[in-house]
């Protein structure tokens, strides 16, 4: 049997007023650690997130979401953060804040593939 390993995921959320605690799952990030996995898949449809809030600055958006990528991946020229080791980079990014862009509380599970694991729940939880 593979050996199975311990990730950390949360799911990335447009959250336009925060104070109507109204969001829309935009990505997944997943951390794992023994894989040395650090990894975002985001998906931007324009569509729903002027449906869902009208009025959205969707190059705002766009800009911010790029922005956690490049954090995420590593991206030298980005952000001083995005020169942090993967588990400094996750933490901060799933740091709780009232932005617009926000991740939701970290779950854990086992995985065998990190990748695999990040793209099913990038189906299961922003494209579905």
């Amino acid at each position: 049997m593979p050996e199975r390993y311990l990730f950390e995921y949360a799911v990335i959320r447009v959250v336009p007023r925060v104070e109507r605690e109204e969001f829309l799952n935009v990505g997944v990030i997943v951390y794992c650690p023994k894989q040395k996995f650090l990894k975002s898949i985001i998906t931007i449809d324009d569509r729903r997130l002027h449906a869902s809030f009208s009025g959205i600055n969707l190059e705002e958006v766009k800009a911010n979401l790029l922005a956690f990528e490049n954090i995420c991946h590593g991206n030298l020229t980005s952000s001083p953060i995005a020169k942090l080791d993967n588990a400094s980079r996750f933490r901060w990014l799933t740091a709780t804040r009232s932005t617009i862009i926000q991740a939701s509380k970290v779950h854990p599970g086992l995985c065998i593939d990190a990748n695999e694991t990040l793209f099913k729940l990038h189906g299961q939880l922003v494209l579905e």
